[in-house]
C-alpha cells in the first residue's frame, strides 16, 4: 500500500528551523514533497505574484529521499506551483505549513503566509493544516511539539477534514510543564492596535516603521488565545468564505437598494 502524499510549505522560508522539523515529522507517516519560499515571507498573507516571474529551483535540503523546490514567490504561489506544475498527474493527501516561528492566533490567520499556503490548500480541495509556534525565537526547543503533529496530520490524513476548511494550529512554546491537550477552538477576538514611528534616514528622507500592541478584547474561554494562554493547543478551523452570512438579511430588509 502506497503512503500518503504529503505537501510541506512555509512562510518562513526553506533554510528556517520550523520546516526541517515540520518535514521530519511528516516523512515518518508519508511521502514528502517540499515546495517553499526562498526567503522569509511573514505577513504576506495569501498575496500571489502576478507581475513578476516565478522561479522555482531545486533543492537539497532535506536529502536525496525527499524532493524540495524553492520558490521565489509567495506561500500561496508555493501551492499553486506544486499542484499545477509538479504534481500534475497525482493530487496531495495532505497540505501541511510551517512550524511557523510565532503565533497566528486571532487576526493574525488574516495575515499569516503560513495560513495562506493552508488555505490555498483548501481552495484546491485538499485537506489542510497551518502549525505554529508560539515563540518568535528562530532556534525556539521544538521537540515538545512532536507526538501532537504527528497526531493532527494522522487524525487528517484518516477521519479527513471537512471540505472548503484548513486547520490553524498554534502551539504553546516550550515550558517547564507538559501541554495540557488540544482544544479545538474559535479564533479570538483580538487585534492589533499600530502606530507608526517616522523618522529620518541619513539622506532626510523621512520613513515609517510600523510598531504596536496586540490586544485582546475576547473574555471567553473557548477561544485560541485562551487555549495558549492556558498552555493548550489551539485547533481553528478555518474557511475562505468572507461573507458576512449573518448580515444578508438585514442589509436586504433595512437598506434602501
Amino acid at each position: 500500500m502506497s503512503k500518503p502524499l504529503i505537501l510541506v510549505s512555509n512562510d518562513d522560508g526553506i533554510t528556517s528551523n520550523g520546516i526541517k522539523k515540520l518535514v521530519s515529522l511528516m516523512a515518518q507517516i508519508g511521502d514528502v514533497l517540499v515546495v517553499a519560499p526562498d526567503s522569509p515571507q511573514s505577513g504576506m498573507g495569501h498575496a500571489i505574484t502576478v507581475g513578476d516571474t516565478l522561479r522555482l529551483t531545486e533543492n537539497r535540503l532535506f536529502g536525496d529521499q525527499i524532493p524540495a523546490y524553492e520558490c521565489s514567490g509567495t506561500p500561496a504561489d508555493c501551492v499553486k506551483l506544486a499542484k499545477h506544475h509538479l504534481l500534475k498527474d497525482r493530487k496531495p493527501d495532505l497540505v501541511v505549513s510551517g512550524i511557523n516561528h510565532g503565533s497566528n492566533t486571532s487576526i493574525s490567520v488574516l495575515y499569516s503566509g503560513t495560513m495562506s499556503a493552508a488555505i490555498e490548500a483548501a481552495i484546491e480541495g485538499t485537506p489542510a493544516i497551518g502549525f505554529s509556534l508560539c515563540d518568535y525565537d528562530t532556534d525556539a526547543e521544538m521537540n515538545h511539539v512532536d507526538e501532537y503533529i504527528l497526531k493532527i496530520a494522522r487524525e487528517a490524513l484518516t477521519k479527513g477534514i471537512p471540505k472548503g476548511i484548513a486547520l490553524n494550529v498554534n502551539i504553546p512554546a516550550h515550558q517547564n510543564q507538559k501541554i495540557r491537550g488540544i482544544k479545538v477552538c474559535r479564533q479570538a477576538n483580538a487585534r492589533w492596535e499600530e502606530e507608526f514611528d517616522q523618522r529620518v534616514d541619513p539622506h532626510g528622507r523621512k520613513y515609517f516603521w510600523m510598531i504596536g500592541n496586540f490586544v485582546n478584547h475576547d473574555k471567553g474561554e473557548d477561544n485560541d488565545e485562551w487555549a495558549i494562554a492556558n498552555n493548550y493547543i489551539s485547533l481553528v478551523p478555518c474557511q475562505f468564505d468572507l461573507t458576512g452570512h449573518h448580515a444578508i438579511r438585514l442589509l436586504n430588509d433595512e437598506w434602501d437598494i
